[in-house]
C-alpha cells in the first residue's frame, strides 16, 4: 500500500511525496477550519449579549484544540525519523500545554496566550518545514495562522472594549 509518507532508507528525513505543493483540499479544509475563529470573534463583538460569553469560550476552546493539533504534527514527523529527534518530541507537547494554560486562564488572557502560541508554532514550523522540504506548505500555514491569531486578538479585545 502506498503511503504519502514512507520511511527513507538513506536518511532520517521522511519521504514526503506531496511536499511540493499542498493539495487544493488542504487549502479548502484549512480555510474551513477558520470558520470557528472568525465566527467566534464576530459573535463576541456583534452577537446578542447572552451569546458573547459562550462565543468567547468557544473561540478559546477551539484555539486550544488547534494549537494542540499543530504540536501533534511534530510528533508525527518525529515518529518517522530515526533516530527520533528529541527536540521535535518536546516541542510537540508544548503547544498542548500552552493551550491548556490558555483555557485555565480563561478570557481575554487565554485568547492572547493562544494568539502568541499560534505565532510561535508558525515560527517553529518555518524552520522545521524548510528542513524537511515542506516549504510549499508555509503559505497555507501563514494565511491560517494570521487569520486565526487576528481572530483571537479580536476576541480578547471584545472583552475589554464591549
Amino acid at each position: 500500500m502506498n503511503s504519502p509518507i514512507s520511511p527513507s532508507d538513506s536518511s532520517s528525513t521522511p519521504n514526503l511525496a506531496w511536499a511540493s505543493q499542498p493539495p487544493t483540499l488542504a487549502w479548502a479544509l484549512g480555510l474551513a477550519g477558520l470558520i470557528p475563529f472568525v465566527l467566534g470573534a464576530a459573535l463576541q463583538w456583534y452577537g446578542p449579549p447572552g451569546w458573547r460569553m459562550l462565543a468567547g469560550m468557544a473561540l478559546l476552546s477551539y484555539g486550544a484544540v488547534i494549537v494542540s493539533f499543530l504540536g501533534g504534527i511534530h510528533w508525527g514527523l518525529a515518529m518517522r525519523a530515526s533516530p527520533v529527534p528529541v527536540a521535535r518530541l518536546v516541542w510537540g507537547v508544548l503547544p498542548s500545554l500552552l493551550g491548556w494554560l490558555a483555557v485555565l486562564l480563561d478570557s481575554p488572557w487565554g485568547h492572547l496566550v493562544l494568539a502568541l502560541s499560534l505565532l510561535a508554532c508558525f515560527a517553529v514550523d518555518r524552520t522545521v518545514y524548510r528542513e524537511l522540504g515542506l516549504d510549499a506548505w508555509l503559505a497555507l500555514r501563514a494565511v491560517l495562522t494570521l487569520i486565526a491569531a487576528i481572530a483571537l486578538v479580536a476576541g480578547a479585545a471584545a472583552y475589554w472594549m464591549i
